[in-house]
């Protein structure tokens, strides 16, 4: 890990001495015009049309403004706007309208109008759906908020389905998804802190907490590692992510991401972060725990015993997905003594022809499973279900019968990859995935004991991670007494009167210590 960094380190170096000039590149690409906009409406239009080269859906719509006839210029996206609002409460209004604009606007009944001066303010203006008006005599432009983009309705999210939860998942939209989360929280507290990311493909993030309960200096921590961004441009929240989390070497998932606006709201009560990144369907939650991982929306909706018997099973499947093939490993390598003789003869008759050592075979079909899962990924649904289910069925007994694997290892790998599926964070899976390979090499080199240094090596290293300067341990490193409350059980909803001490929030108390009884008579 300490090898990366410097290794690191030393490119960016050397890249810096050979390219000094891409340590001077701004933040927001420029149109390389410094001239200013000017009163001439026709050099406005060359200028406009130099702006945006080989643009054929840019729309040039020339016409005379109100009752003086003032010639001007409209111009627009035609793929990034709404046709009924331009013709509506834009054009219609500048066209047939007969009184004047009010200080010192064009008429127009559109919700949200401004004015700018500077090319740059229209180039990113008209790039993101707006148009723009340019009159003869005005050294300005005026900017409609005609912004109508393709997109997509409202859906059931597909990764994080629940069986009580609401149906909704959030679109590429982001002002939907802050429309989605205002719906669940309709609080004034409720502030959100606007920044835009990206040079070439500028992209609006927003950052969402309550005011009276989330931490201000993780917010300010927050805001300032995204303000550092200095890329191109963000596709997806995943990106954003790897840029902003403090350890870029940890296997596990620093953050939370979901597709669900009611999971987000459970996380901002609690006291952390909601980013939105536009154009991608899912947000970011910050801080995050490494127990955050293994709740879910449904364990608040059932009751309690049931959900803490369903989170319990979870933490069960965490240990049986990442050590049980290496415990066979050095059950069969060094450690076969612990072994009951009934069971230890009967794996010894499987074994009797598979030619491959534990750690091969292992590998071979951990390897294989891989491959059988990213393949019913990539396909289609339908076609993806029937060869996961079906090859999984012939590859295993065809398996078995060439006497390449034995069938205690198809169970055990079979096993694996259920206690893996239960795991309601797919990021937290993934990370479970990657480390079961080197736990395997661990047992197979010293058993037992390579497989206690290894967890000892994954325990140190939960411990010092951290996600914005938050322990990633908590409530376990460091131990806290309340947050268990809600870790590996949960305890009812009336008996969780504060919120997470994890979260550092500045208002603790999130219920009173009350739950209804009975009414007396």
């Amino acid at each position: 890990m300490f090898f990366l960094s410097w290794l690191w380190n030393r490119k960016r170096r050397r890249y810096r001495k050979v390219n000094p000039a891409t340590t001077e590149q701004p933040r927001t690409q420029t149109n390389g015009n410094q001239e200013p906009i000017r009163s001439d409406l026709s050099r406005n239009l060359e200028i406009a049309k130099q702006m945006f080269p080989e643009a054929p859906d840019l729309v040039f719509r020339r016409f005379s403004v109100g009752p003086h006839e003032t010639p001007g210029a409209l111009l627009y996206l035609a793929g990034l706007t709404d046709k009924n609002a331009l013709n509506n409460h834009v054009l219609h209004p500048l066209i047939y309208g007969n009184a004047e604009g009010k200080s010192g606007f064009p008429p127009s009944t559109i919700g949200s109008m401004r004015k700018v001066a500077d090319w740059n303010d229209v180039e990113n203006a008209i790039l993101s759906g707006e148009s723009a008006l340019f009159l003869e005599g005005h050294q300005a432009v005026f900017l409609f908020d005609t912004r109508g983009w393709p997109q997509r309705a409202i859906e059931d999210p597909q990764l994080e389905s629940s069986l009580k939860g609401a149906h909704q998942g959030f679109v590429e939209t982001g002002m939907q998804n802050i429309a989605m989360l205002r719906r669940y929280l309709p609080n004034k507290e409720l502030r959100i802190a606007e920044h835009t990311v990206g040079r070439r493909g500028m992209s609006k993030v927003w950052i969402l907490y309550l005011h009276d309960v989330a931490d201000p200096e993780v917010l300010h921590e927050l805001e300032y590692r995204i303000d550092k961004i200095d890329i191109d441009a963000i596709i997806n929240t995943g990106e954003m992510a790897e840029l902003i989390e403090d350890n870029p070497y940890s296997p596990f998932p620093q953050f939370i991401m979901t597709e669900r606006p009611d999971s987000a709201i459970s996380q901002l009560l609690q006291g952390r972060f909601v980013v939105i990144l536009d154009r991608s369907p899912s947000v970011i939650i910050a801080p995050a725990t490494f127990t955050s991982f293994f709740q879910s929306v449904d364990d608040y909706s059932t009751r309690w015993l049931i959900a803490s018997f369903i989170r319990l099973l979870r933490f069960i499947a965490f240990l049986i997905a990442l050590f049980l093939p290496a415990i066979y490993i050095a059950f069969l390598t060094f450690n076969f003594e612990v072994i009951p003789l009934e069971l230890f003869m009967s794996i010894a008759e499987t074994r009797e022809r598979v030619p491959f050592p534990p750690l091969l075979e292992a590998m071979l079909m951990e390897i294989t499973l891989e491959m059988m899962r990213e393949a019913g990924i990539r396909l289609p649904a339908p076609i993806g279900q029937t060869i996961g289910i079906v090859g999984g069925i012939v590859i295993g007994q065809a398996a078995v019968q060439a006497g390449i694997v034995s069938n205690i290892m198809v169970i055990v790998v079979a096993s694996t990859a259920i206690a893996s599926f239960i795991l309601p964070s797919y990021d937290m899976g993934t990370a479970v995935r990657l480390l079961r390979f080197p736990m395997m090499l661990m047992a197979s080199l010293y058993g037992i004991v390579g497989l206690i240094i290894g967890c000892m090596i994954l325990v140190a290293h939960l411990v010092a991670l951290e996600s914005l300067k938050t322990p990633y341990g908590s409530p376990l490193a460091p131990f806290r007494w309340a947050d268990m409350k809600d870790t590996f059980i949960r305890l009812p909803l009336w008996a969780m009167v504060k919120r997470p001490k994890s979260t550092q929030t500045t208002q603790e108390n999130r219920m009173e210590p009350f739950r209804p009884k009975k009414e007396p008579t």
